[in-house]
């Protein structure tokens, strides 16, 4: 999958079905202006069929793939049939159920947490699905998911890169002290953690050699820095 590729489309019906390996999908909703804003991320945790899942064929809302990289494609109607299996539906409708929870609590986290917070989340969330300590992501893209100004989200990530907590270069962010980033972020990516059962996975990676050992064992006077 390369950034962009289309998943479904609005009110076009839904012919396959997308389970995420390292990619990231996003579920957006476009205004009449252009504008848009990411309402749902799918990674290796979960699948694209949420509309089929809820006795739909088609939705009022658009994926495509946020994050490069691998996912497994069936078709919709094969899909439906392996609905039959007792374990595969359930472990779907228990998909779904989290999914409907981290909806409810993003909207939360958009209306009260500050955008150092939001972004410390996403970020941390992408980490974790595409298992990798490096994302090929740029300013303008994160804005639009977090729903902020491009300028918000370049100062959140220059202060995050000055704490150590990421790298930027050329379009790609790499994690340095996951430990720091987590700090900086809200209370909303452990609840994603906790609802999505551990299929959150962290990854392994190491820590920010560059910074004095005393910053280093105290993340949280950084994170708090970082947050103004």
């Amino acid at each position: 999958m390369s950034v962009k590729d289309e998943i479904y489309e609005p009110d076009v019906r839904i012919d396959d079905v997308y389970f995420p390996i390292d990619c990231v999908l996003s579920v957006v909703t476009r205004m009449k202006d252009g504008g848009q804003i990411e309402v749902g991320t799918i990674g290796r945790e979960g699948v694209s069929a949420i509309p089929l899942l809820l006795g739909a064929k088609t939705t009022a809302n658009e994926c495509y793939c946020q994050v490069p990289g691998f996912a497994v494609r069936i078709d919709a109607t094969l899909f439906q049939s392996l609905r039959a299996n007792l374990k595969f539906s359930q472990l779907l409708d228990r998909y779904v159920q989290s999914y409907v929870n981290m909806l409810g609590q993003l909207a939360a986290c958009n209306r009260l947490h500050h955008v150092y917070e939001r972004c410390a989340r996403w970020l941390l969330m992408t980490y974790d699905r595409v298992g990798s300590a490096k994302i090929r992501l740029t300013h303008e893209y994160l804005a639009m998911m977090l729903g902020t100004q491009r300028s918000g989200v370049t100062i959140a990530a220059a202060t995050f890169q000055k704490a150590g907590f990421i790298e930027y270069a050329h379009g790609v962010i790499t994690l340095l002290d996951r430990a720091g980033l987590a700090d900086a972020s809200c209370e909303c990516y452990e609840v994603a953690r906790e609802q999505f059962g551990g299929l959150l996975r962290s990854v392994n990676v190491i820590e920010a050699t560059h910074l004095p050992p005393t910053k280093k064992r105290s993340r949280r006077r950084i994170a708090s820095v970082a947050l103004g």
